[in-house]
């Protein structure tokens, strides 16, 4: 007989489907963004093969699309509250604001390469605020 070891979903959520553990929400995230830019270079090289633009001047904001889809499920999982809103709102300034730093700081760069980075500094300070400010506002320590 073999032991069967069951391991916790990933990413670990509670009964309402929100995620539970700040490391597991940042780490989808990233693998997210991940993903979007290995598709977006697969994009570019593509139109860039076929004689439809420069490789590189795609705009690696579009790595953001699947980390988007997350948070708009956590904040669909957080019940309709003044401290949801607030918490997503305070997030997305801070995120943009962050990404636009970092976008800014790598604009000698190619637009895939300083979009990406961008990208990627949205995504993390956006999760970062998001899962401490809408517990905090809502009065969670989980």
């Amino acid at each position: 007989m073999t032991e069967r070891s069951e391991r916790a979903p990933f990413p670990r959520r509670d009964d309402d489907g929100r995620i539970v553990v700040l490391a597991d929400l940042l780490g989808v995230a990233l693998v997210g963004v991940v993903v979007g830019m290995v598709a977006l270079l697969v994009f570019d090289l593509g139109f860039s093969l076929l004689g439809m633009g420069e490789f590189g001047r795609a705009s690696g904001w579009l790595a953001v699309i699947l980390p988007a889809w997350i948070f708009v499920e956590e904040f669909r999982a957080w019940n309709f509250g003044p401290a949801r809103v607030a918490a997503a709102l305070v997030a997305a300034a801070v995120g943009i604001a962050a990404g636009l730093l970092a976008a800014g700081l790598a604009a000698s760069t190619p637009p895939l390469v300083s979009g990406g980075l961008a990208a990627a500094v949205f995504t993390m300070a956006y999760a970062l605020v998001w899962f401490v400010g809408v517990r905090w506002l809502a009065g969670r320590t989980n």
